[in-house]
């Protein structure tokens, strides 16, 4: 099994906040996100630059510990 390494992004990512009630049909989210229960208000969904068809949810917890604005 591989051993966790840590890093560090080296791009900027596109976020929205999540609109209560809006189709989230397709976006990617967790498992874990949605025991916790997501998709709620102060979630995020984030999208890959190059390909927006790829989106997914952010918890809103991880997103204040882990973004911030440029």
């Amino acid at each position: 099994m591989s051993e966790w390494k840590s890093y560090r992004k080296v791009q900027t990512v596109q976020m929205r906040a999540y609109q209560v009630g809006e189709n989230t049909d397709w976006i990617s989210i967790s498992p874990e996100d949605v025991v916790n229960g997501s998709p709620k208000l102060g979630d995020m969904i984030a999208k890959n630059p190059k390909n927006e068809k790829d989106q997914w949810l952010v918890s809103e917890k991880f997103f204040k510990e882990n973004y911030e604005g440029v």
